[in-house]
């Protein structure tokens, strides 16, 4: 985490567009803990929506869009997500000549901090009205009575029977951790999808659960918990998606698959 982080500590927020609040996380501090290294074992993006995103148009008439953000799992940093907020923010009292300008000048600044190319698309309020909350695909995990006493997570709690060979999607509501320096709970929505030795479904609704006082970022709990079912289930195909719920106005919804292309950018009801 850089030393100019404004987690975990008072800010100030900027009354003018400011491109320094942006903060990066390197990945690679929480891939190496995971063994992760190059060629990384899947492919994704860290889809953001961020719904306040507003600016002055030149004669000060304020504008208001959705911005929808994709940042690729290769990029060498992941954004803080309070700079981003802070980042986005500081729009509200600067005056642009045009939405394409906006999305520009969003696209070269989360680019920067990310060190890789970053996907920007903006929407306006009438054109987010239409859309609709979908639910997750697959098998809900929510639905039987398991018993969890694991808070912490612990892969040793999956289970899979190399015996039976499947194709399935699996989901959940009940995903929830931690923010590592404020201690904030962040909740959301987990979709496993795979084909390989069946999975033992109240095992991974325990697994599931565990992160419930797991301190880590959204991004670096799907890369984890990818990890870990690539290595105690040994799927040939696997792909792990979780949509959180927004905070400050932002959600973040990270997509991990070594077989998929990203997916529709679909809001959730809890969203």
């Amino acid at each position: 985490m850089t030393a100019q982080s404004p987690l975990g500590r008072s800010t100030t927020q900027p009354q003018q567009y400011s491109p320094e609040s942006l903060c990066p996380i390197a990945r690679a501090q929480s891939r190496s803990i995971l063994g992760l290294a190059e060629p990384l074992p899947f492919h994704g993006t860290d889809l953001w929506n961020a719904w306040e995103l507003t600016w002055l148009a030149p004669g000060g008439l304020p504008r208001v869009a959705l911005a929808e953000i994709r940042v690729p799992a290769v990029s060498p940093n992941i954004i803080e997500s309070k700079s981003m907020k802070l980042y986005l923010a500081s729009f509200a009292m600067t005056h642009q000549q045009s939405t394409d300008d906006v999305r520009a000048a969003i696209a070269r600044d989360l680019g920067d901090c990310a060190g890789s190319v970053v996907d920007v698309r903006l929407t306006s309020a009438a054109d987010t009205g239409r859309r609709h909350t979908e639910p997750l695909p697959g098998d809900s995990l929510d639905d039987n009575d398991v018993d969890c006493d694991a808070w912490h997570v612990d892969a040793d709690l999956l289970r899979a029977d190399p015996d039976t060979v499947v194709s399935e999607t699996l989901r959940s509501d009940l995903l929830r951790s931690l923010c590592p320096v404020t201690g904030q709970p962040d909740s959301g929505s987990v979709l496993i999808r795979y084909r390989g030795p069946r999975i033992e479904r109240a095992a991974l609704t325990r697994y599931i659960v565990s992160y419930r006082q797991h301190s880590d970022f959204h991004e670096n709990c799907v890369e984890r918990m990818f990890v870990d079912l690539l290595d105690r289930c040994a799927p040939q195909a696997l792909t792990v998606y979780a949509r959180f719920q927004r905070r400050g106005g932002i959600d973040i919804n990270p997509f991990r698959s070594n077989f998929e292309q990203d997916p529709p950018n679909s809001r959730l009801w809890r969203q």
